[in-house]
């Protein structure tokens, strides 16, 4: 389970969430993605959109936020939640985008939409050496408010030749953005090569 003395409470939080939320969030995610190392295996990438969708889920199911009840704009609009009871659309400051990233730092979004955005940044341990039964484990879960500002055009790479990936937006300068993002950070992790590492070594 998630260590309570992990989480800070000094890093701003969408109005209504609690680290009790996020808490239950994290060990549900840790355990439902679990069974799916099959797709980690097959496809990394996707893997990623999952560990997004089921914090998602976890926040539905756990938080004062809700998934969008209408399936278009759940799967391709802002946000992924809104605060139960608000309005549609709801306002920047009462939307959630949940995303999952196996990278230290980077964002980037299919939007540049003023809201909340939670990352979930994991990293696969199939030997199960960091933690006995979690081969996949939430490190560190990154929280922040963003505008339009803090959002760069990233042009696609696709072409006529095959390849490349579609047009998407970057977060700017990230590591500066979210160096006091962290609402939840493993202690017994660091970050060694751009990579999350045991501090013991093992």
């Amino acid at each position: 389970m998630a260590r309570n003395s992990d989480f800070h409470s000094d890093v701003p939080l969408p109005p209504g969430l609690t680290v009790v939320a996020l808490r239950k969030s994290v060990d549900y995610i840790e355990r439902e993605l679990a069974s799916l190392m099959d797709i980690y295996e097959e496809q990394a990438n996707v893997f990623s959109a999952l560990v997004g969708i089921y914090g998602a889920r976890a926040l539905d199911s756990f938080s004062v936020y809700e998934k969008s009840k209408n399936r278009d704009q759940a799967q391709q609009r802002f946000p992924d939640l809104k605060r139960r009871g608000s309005k549609t659309p709801p306002s920047p400051k009462v939307s959630l985008e949940s995303k999952g990233s196996k990278r230290p730092w980077e964002l980037q979004s299919h939007f540049d939409h003023p809201g909340w955005y939670i990352v979930w940044r994991y990293l696969v341990d199939p030997t199960q050496s960091i933690e006995s039964g979690k081969p996949v484990i939430i490190w560190r879960i990154d929280i922040i408010y963003l505008t339009k500002r803090d959002w760069e055009y990233q042009r696609s790479t696709a072409g006529p030749s095959g390849g490349g990936r579609t047009h998407t937006f970057g977060l700017k300068f990230p590591a500066k953005k979210l160096k006091d993002k962290a609402v939840y950070l493993r202690s017994d992790l660091r970050l060694a090569g751009g990579k999350p590492t045991p501090i013991n070594g093992h």
